[in-house]
């Protein structure tokens, strides 16, 4: 089964008060997880990188459903084009403050459990993720369910 994961994340000011969205759905169409969240004050894209920790952190818990699946995959999109070229080399990481947030997304892809790919889409196509995330700031809420 391949699972589609949605991260975004936003930042009013830049920096400024941020957020984080997450959204995976199965092959049918079902959402299986839906998360949002404020983080604090920080740059985009430290939010575009707390997002995607955020998913690789949760799909790796027991709860989610690929959880012990060896037919599993996860298709990871993101709109973030900085930040997906970063994390599959196309990009160097020449910012200090994103090195941690960047070698920390390494480490989760390598001990996932199941093979992924990470994808930009245009933010069109991200509506779901950033409307989460924008939620994460409108509510100041700590990241959950």
């Amino acid at each position: 089964m391949t699972y589609r994961a949605y991260t975004d994340g936003a930042s009013r000011g830049n920096p400024g008060e941020a957020g984080i969205g997450i959204f995976v759905m199965d092959e049918e169409g079902t959402c299986v997880l839906s998360l949002h969240g404020f983080i604090g004050i920080c740059t985009n894209n430290v939010a575009e990188y707390t997002a995607l920790v955020t998913l690789l952190e949760h799909v790796t818990q027991d709860s989610f459903p690929a959880a012990g699946s060896d037919t599993t995959r996860l298709a990871i999109h993101a709109d973030s084009e900085l930040m997906v070229r970063q994390v599959t080399g196309a990009y160097r990481v020449r910012d200090k403050g994103l090195k941690p947030y960047h070698a920390r997304v390494r480490r989760l892809l390598a001990d996932l459990p199941f093979p992924y790919s990470i994808l930009h889409i245009p933010r069109e196509e991200n509506r779901e993720a950033d409307r989460l995330a924008n939620l994460g700031i409108d509510e100041r809420k700590p990241v959950g369910p």
